[in-house]
């Protein structure tokens, strides 16, 4: 009770912080409808344990942090749910704190390391960080950990130039997630969506395209093993994934755009777009750098306000690789549930 008191309180003293995180949400509440993909490409998890970070807001987007297990109800498929497990929203987390250390971000980390310090500071005291930065390597810069003294020095003597190996990055964070146990477990990664090998690939790929729309036709951002791969580890998990998209990623400011190198940043961006819906979180597009302060700020508020429920799955059900949605509600009408929309059953 004290920390969600404390949740409260802090949210007074940052009345527009608490505004933006109700918008945000409700930006972000939009049912999501998932697309047929071809056999060799669908997410799929498994294990018939399903665990959820849902996040609650009332009609005027304010944070709802007050309810409890009897107030949710999960339907997989229409079918109703029996909740397994319940964890209020004060409940601590185990998180990874992603960073970009190529090549690209080498002229604002500065910037980018005061951000990710002062997002530390906006976390509940409880919760476990740990720092990870990855260029052409991955690097755990500080394990899991509520010292945020040795979390903040990571991040201060962090470098880096070269490749950006951001799948991998997120691979390692979701098997460094594992060995954490139970509880709740979060990813938040700055980048800009770059991945190297993936733009090596989305270059043969959209090599005969003469248009915009032929390179993202050629692409398909979305059948990416890499990306399909990170999105089964994350289903297994229960990971929610929050991107902070660098500007330097945005496909609209490329100086010199053509058809190829405006499909490989718009299949950038529709990827990140897709690990954030597809676990529950939100992108965040930083549009000017002076934003990242903002936006930390703006997910940390995201991460204490969500409950996590946990259900057995359907055991009767064949594993068929087919899309399961899943829905949640809450028993007050006038309130608003968000998660994942759902995933690949196997």
């Amino acid at each position: 009770m004290i920390r969600l008191q404390n949740l409260t309180v802090w949210c007074k003293k940052r009345p527009y912080l608490a505004s933006l995180l109700g918008l945000f949400f409700l930006l972000g509440a939009t049912p999501i409808q998932s697309q047929a993909q071809e056999p060799d490409d669908v997410v799929t998890t498994d294990t018939s344990v399903v665990q959820l970070n849902v996040g609650v807001v009332d009609r005027q987007g304010r944070a709802v942090t007050s309810l409890s297990r009897n107030d949710f109800a999960v339907y997989e498929d229409n079918v109703k749910q029996s909740i397994q497990s319940f964890e209020p929203t004060n409940s601590p987390f185990s998180l990874v704190l992603l960073l970009d250390m190529s090549g690209s971000t080498i002229n604002f980390r500065q910037q980018l390391k005061q951000a990710a310090i002062r997002f530390l500071d906006a976390l509940d005291p409880e919760d476990r960080v740990a720092v990870v930065q990855f260029n052409a390597k991955i690097k755990m810069l500080a394990g899991f950990s509520t010292d945020r003294r040795k979390a903040a020095y990571a991040i201060d003597v962090t470098e880096g130039v070269g490749e950006t190996h951001f799948y991998e990055a997120l691979r390692f964070s979701l098997t460094e997630l594992a060995k954490q146990g139970k509880g709740r477990k979060a990813i938040v990664v700055l980048t800009d969506g770059i991945d190297t090998q993936m733009r090596n690939a989305d270059r043969s790929a959209a090599s005969r395209a003469q248009t915009d729309e032929e390179a993202i036709a050629a692409i398909k951002p979305e059948t990416s093993s890499a990306l399909n791969s990170v999105l089964t580890a994350a289903d297994r998990l229960g990971v929610t994934i929050y991107p902070l998209a660098l500007p330097s990623g945005d496909p609209k400011r490329l100086p010199l755009p053509d058809p190829i190198i405006n499909g490989i940043y718009a299949a950038a961006r529709t990827r990140l777009q897709t690990l954030a819906d597809r676990t529950g979180g939100n992108l965040n597009e930083i549009h000017r750098l002076d934003e990242m302060f903002r936006l930390y700020a703006i997910v940390a508020a995201s991460i204490r306000t969500l409950y996590t429920v946990t259900y057995q799955a359907n055991t009767n059900r064949s594993h068929d690789g087919k899309w399961r949605a899943i829905r949640i509600e809450i028993t007050n009408p006038e309130f608003i549930a968000r998660t994942r929309p759902g995933y690949f059953a196997k």
